[in-house]
């Protein structure tokens, strides 16, 4: 399973045939994932009259549970699109293991925690293995079904705002896009109350600006790589078969109905302080 902020760091599709050589069977990405999440998203928020934090990213979930435990109960109980995707991936091919790439160690541990994630390999340790393999890839592949194009800007902060479809729920000022941590808690210490909805992200500039992520390009130049991966896709002629329809994910529940909701991410015995995995100031 490859975010799509992964062709901040690898050619597409070069990338899909890359992973294919290294040996996976199946290669998805998270786009349609990302599109059951908001889903659920544009109904919790239609039906909400406090503030909603959203989970998407598992380093502010872990922040405010943190140090911010009393928004712990607005943090909407929606799986990330990884885990989303993960349970439809569960779904449709029952007897694989499943790989998640990943841009930050926030992910890792998040799917580390997941009963349905086997195994993680993050951007780096990816390049790494490309490099050693000395793989190549080929210039034609696609990915295996669960085409969707829109939610290819997920990892660009607002990329969840701007593609859940949250007009006629939310007018522009109840939303607030805030990247990077420490003006995450900057909105936390001293909230506005007519702000319904928080998408926030710990990392400037959203996932491609991740600890994984190897990329020299300004954060400007990593958006227009996504940007241009979404225009790609617009015009990309999918194969028949491999869009992600709706029904690929009937019978699935994307809701967090756990009564562990307070729980940490982490694992109690590995639970390290949020500084040592990631300094906001760097």
């Amino acid at each position: 399973m490859l975010a799509p902020s992964f062709v901040v760091d690898f050619n597409y599709p070069e990338v899909i045939s890359q992973l294919r050589e290294l040996g996976f069977d199946k290669v998805v990405e998270l786009t349609f994932g990302a599109k059951m999440v908001n889903r659920c998203y544009h109904e919790k928020l239609k039906n909400s009259k406090e503030l909603v934090i959203a989970s998407v990213c598992p380093g502010i979930v872990e922040s405010v549970r943190e140090r911010f435990p009393e928004y712990v109960r607005n943090l909407i109980k929606v799986d990330s699109p990884m885990i989303a995707m993960a349970k439809i991936c569960r779904k449709t091919y029952p007897n694989h293991k499943i790989v998640f790439i990943s841009p930050c160690n926030f992910k890792k541990t998040e799917a580390r925690k997941s009963k349905y994630i086997d195994f993680v390999i993050d951007y780096k340790e990816l390049a790494v293995l490309l490099q050693v393999h000395k793989v190549r890839g080929k210039k034609k592949d696609c990915f295996d079904k669960f085409y969707n194009e829109y939610t290819r800007i997920y990892p660009i902060a607002g990329g969840l705002s701007k593609t859940a479809h949250l007009l006629g729920v939310l007018n522009k000022k109840e939303a607030r896009v805030i990247d990077g941590i420490l003006d995450v808690e900057k909105f936390l210490k001293k909230p506005n109350k007519k702000i319904r909805f928080l998408d926030a992200t710990f990392c400037k500039g959203g996932c491609i600006g991740g600890q994984c992520v190897s990329s020299k390009l300004s954060l400007a130049g990593r958006k227009k790589k996504v940007l241009d991966y979404l225009k790609l896709a617009l015009n990309e002629e999918i194969p028949r078969g491999k869009r992600g329809k709706i029904n690929r994910a009937k019978g699935i529940c994307f809701e967090i109905k756990t009564r562990a909701s307070k729980t940490s991410i982490f694992d109690s015995h590995q639970k390290p302080k949020v500084s040592e995995i990631f300094d906001p100031i760097k």
